[in-house]
């Protein structure tokens, strides 16, 4: 039977879809590639849909992208508290066991909902959704704040990188979430602040990031503070950026932010 890849998570569909089951992407469209090899994520359409496990999820919007998703019996997805947009009566909520950790001042809480039922979450800012379908046994690492919801076949846990503690303007440094699949696969949603852009690194190729710049990457990719010798006005220490080394994938957002120290 013909089918068609898609060309974002390599999945692939039956010949009459537009969009990906898997991930949502149009299948319509040509992946869009600059010179230097950053591709762009793909722009999901207004009520995209794409399933996971016996759950769908439906995009709506498309300058604050909202998820709504259904649960399926059995199935749960979980997010950080205040990304909660809305519920259904009848979808349980509960709270996940996480380390001490703070976010502007409040404790830091990772909820999960659970099916059957209809849940919706959105990031308070323009931007886009990026899906992520993760296969067995891949990881992935993502800058604080930034992850929208996983299912809950992905295990979450997160590190304080003090070495990039500089290159977000000050504080004890930045958290670094991490998403673990293991026998089963696994789906995890980003927001994206601006637009986001995705490129693969060789093995030992190194690009330097604006650290704000920062939003996934594989953990095989190594992450190093680099100071370089530019010393003007309030940059008296000189500038900091993210040297990323390959192998792996690196994603980006155009309207990066700055988080202060948890």
């Amino acid at each position: 039977m013909e089918r068609i890849a898609c060309s974002w998570c390599q999945v692939q569909n039956e010949t009459s879809r537009t969009s990906c089951e898997t991930c949502g992407a149009p299948l319509d469209v040509a992946a869009l590639v600059t010179d230097s090899g950053w591709r762009e994520a793909p722009r999901l359409r207004d009520m995209a849909e794409f399933t996971f496990g016996t759950s769908t999820c439906q995009v709506e919007g498309e300058i604050v992208p909202v998820a709504e998703v259904n649960l399926g019996q059995g199935d749960a997805i979980f997010f950080e508290h205040h990304v909660l947009l809305w519920k259904e009566e009848n979808v349980p909520i509960t709270a996940m066991n996480t380390a001490n950790r703070s976010f502007g001042g409040m404790p830091f809480v990772v909820t999960i909902a659970q099916g059957p039922g209809r849940v919706a979450v959105s990031r308070d800012a323009p931007g886009e959704m990026v899906v992520l379908p993760l296969h067995p046994s891949m990881e992935i690492d993502v800058r604080e704040h930034a992850f929208l919801a996983a299912s809950s076949s992905i295990s979450f846990s997160f590190m304080r990188i003090k070495g990039l503690a500089n290159l977000l303007h000050g504080g004890n440094g930045m958290y670094m979430d991490r998403f673990i699949t293991q026998g089963v696969p696994g789906l995890l949603l980003l927001h994206g602040n601006g637009n986001v852009f995705e490129r693969l690194l060789a093995p030992g190729e190194k690009i330097l990031l604006e650290p704000g710049a920062f939003l996934f990457k594989d953990s095989t990719v190594q992450m190093n503070a680099v100071q370089l010798p530019v010393k003007v006005g309030l940059l008296r220490r000189g500038m900091y950026l993210a040297e990323m080394v390959g192998p792996g994938r690196i994603g980006i957002q155009s309207m990066y932010v700055h988080h202060g120290s948890d």
